[in-house]
């Protein structure tokens, strides 16, 4: 009897001497191999820092300031334009070797309204109980593009050219111009001088002009 308890009590401790043995090896396989991954990593980031390199942007600590000038703009209307744009050179016989062509799909902003720096005392006058006002043409503030939903949609060039900077250039300027184009084409300007119109009555008729009269357009 003791003799088979002795050998149960010897087994368990075989037992455990492999389990801990076992522990041991995979613990010090481990060790081994973290090294080599961690490694592997450090290899892997700085080929890949290599391949996509993040920007370094460095603005230069001098600003210069060339104009101050203080605005009186009344703007009374936005328009949001959507534009396409085809822009093309090296076109011809050999289109296929020196061709440059692209599509650009443009979004801007265009801002029209009233310029009150124009406006002088000349230009408002009582006539008994009417006040009189004769208002600035309407204008264009603002037309520009907004780059975050600019897009080139396609872009085509030929086997012996590389895409052309300057070509998106032109076409993103002649965007600017398209855009400003159609917002007046649309009407910007005649719905600008009326929303000003319709402000500056609520405004005047609050100070206590109860008839407002807008006459004509100043030259």
């Amino acid at each position: 009897m003791k003799k088979i308890l002795f050998q149960a009590i010897l087994l368990i401790v075989v037992i455990a001497l492999a389990a801990f043995g076992v522990i041991s090896i995979n613990k010090n396989i481990s060790n081994a191999i973290n090294p080599l991954k961690k490694a592997n990593d450090v290899v892997s980031t700085q080929i890949n820092q290599l391949l996509n390199p993040t920007p370094t942007i460095i603005p230069d600590p001098v600003t210069i300031i060339h104009e101050v000038r203080s605005l009186a703009w009344l703007e009374t209307i936005q328009y949001s334009v959507e534009k396409v744009i085809a822009a093309e050179t090296g076109e011809g016989a050999f289109a296929f070797l020196f061709e440059d062509r692209l599509l650009l799909v443009a979004h801007g902003t265009v801002i029209a309204g009233i310029d009150m720096e124009k406006l002088e005392s000349k230009d408002i006058w009582l006539e008994g109980s009417i006040l009189n006002v004769r208002l600035p043409q309407a204008e264009v503030f603002v037309a520009t593009l907004d780059n975050d939903k600019t897009y080139v949609y396609e872009r085509d060039t030929g086997i012996l050219r590389m895409p052309s900077v300057d070509l998106e250039t032109l076409a993103r300027q002649s965007a600017e111009e398209e855009i400003r184009a159609a917002a007046i084409e649309d009407g910007i300007l005649e719905v600008a001088r009326l929303n000003a119109e319709a402000y500056l009555s609520r405004f005047l008729r609050a100070l206590g002009y109860a008839d407002v009269n807008f006459v004509g357009d100043l030259p």
